[in-house]
C-alpha cells in the first residue's frame, strides 16, 4: 500500500472521535478490549484509551504462548504508564476450556477437531469479554482489519468476529501498523509476527492462510478494481488463487446473516 496518501495522524483523531462520539450515543461508559499481545489489539486499545471514556483490557490465556502472554502485559504497562483511564484483568481460561473439550465426544477427523477446537478458544473469550462489558455497562471493542473482516474472512464468527463495534475494521493492515507506530505501541509488537494465537503453538497468520498480509493487500485491491487469474503470474498468481478461494468461501462470515425473506403474500391477512 502507499503510505505516502495516507495522513496516520488525521486517521487516528477520526477514529478516536468516532470511538467517543459512538460510546456518548449509546449510553455506555466506555470500552472493553482483548489484548493478545499482537498489532491490531494493541491499535485498538490504545485508540480507545485515547478517548478519555473507561478501557478495560482484559487478558485471556488459554495453553498461551510465553512470547503473546509477554507481549500482552507489555502493552498493558505501555497504557497504563500513558492513560489514567485505563484497568486490566487477567481471567485465565485455560481450567474453563479443558473442562469443556472433557464434556464432548472426541472427532474421528484430528484436523477437523483442532480447528474446531482453535474457534471454541475464540468463542470462549467472546462470552468472557461480554461479562466484563455487561458489569461495567459498556462496548466491546473488535481488533479485525480490512484484510482479516471482508477480504478473507480471518475470524471466528461469533468469536472475535463477536464484538459491538470495530475501529480499524476499514484499515489494511499495514495502515494499521503505521498507526502503531504513530502512537509508538511498542516495537515488540509492531515487529511480531501476526498470530491469532489460537492453536497452542507457534503457528503464524501466514502460516495458515499461505501469504503475508502486504501480500493480500495487493490481492485484495486488485480482487475490488476485477483482477482476473490471468492477470497474474508466479507468486502474484498464486496468492491471487488464495484470497480469491478465501473470499469466496467466507462469505458466510463476511456477508451479514442471510434472513429468509417470506414473500407478502404467504403471510396470513
Amino acid at each position: 500500500m502507499n503510505s505516502k496518501n495516507f495522513n496516520t495522524a488525521a486517521v487516528t483523531t477520526y477514529i478516536v472521535n468516532w470511538l467517543k462520539e459512538y460510546a456518548t450515543q449509546a449510553g455506555v461508559n466506555g470500552y472493553v478490549i482483548g489484548i493478545s499481545g499482537g498489532i491490531d489489539s494493541a491499535v485498538t486499545s490504545t485508540l480507545c484509551a485515547m478517548t478519555g471514556l473507561p478501557l478495560l483490557c482484559v487478558e485471556m490465556p488459554i495453553h498461551q504462548a510465553s512470547s503473546q502472554v509477554s507481549r500482552a502485559k507489555e502493552h498493558i504497562t505501555f497504557l497504563k504508564e500513558n492513560f489514567s483511564n485505563v484497568q486490566s484483568i487477567e481471567a485465565d481460561l485455560t481450567q474453563t476450556f479443558d473442562t469443556l473439550i472433557s464434556s464432548l465426544p472426541a472427532s474421528q477427523d484430528q484436523a477437523l477437531q483442532n480447528l474446531t477446537l482453535a474457534n471454541t478458544r475464540a468463542r470462549i473469550r467472546m462470552t468472557t469479554l461480554y461479562y466484563f462489558a455487561g458489569i461495567n455497562r459498556a462496548l466491546v471493542a473488535g481488533t479485525g482489519n480490512k484484510v482479516e473482516d471482508f477480504g478473507v474472512g480471518f475470524f471466528t464468527k461469533y468469536g472475535d468476529g463477536g464484538v459491538d463495534i470495530s475501529p480499524i475494521a476499514d484499515l489494511m493492515k499495514s495502515e494499521v501498523r503505521l498507526i502503531g507506530e504513530y502512537l509508538k505501541v511498542p516495537n515488540s509488537i509492531i515487529k511480531a509476527k501476526p498470530t491469532d494465537g489460537l492453536f497452542g503453538d507457534d503457528r503464524s497468520d501466514e502460516d495458515q492462510l499461505g501469504a503475508s498480509y502486504d501480500e493480500l493487500e495487493v490481492a485484495m485491491v486488485a480482487y475490488e478494481n476485477g483482477a482476473k487469474e490471468e492477470d497474474f503470474s508466479g507468486r502474484e498468481l498464486e496468492v491471487f488463487k488464495i484470497y480469491s478461494r478465501l473470499n469466496r468461501i467466507n462469505q458466510h462470515k463476511i456477508n451479514p446473516i442471510p434472513v429468509c425473506t417470506i414473500p407478502k403474500e404467504l403471510h396470513s391477512n
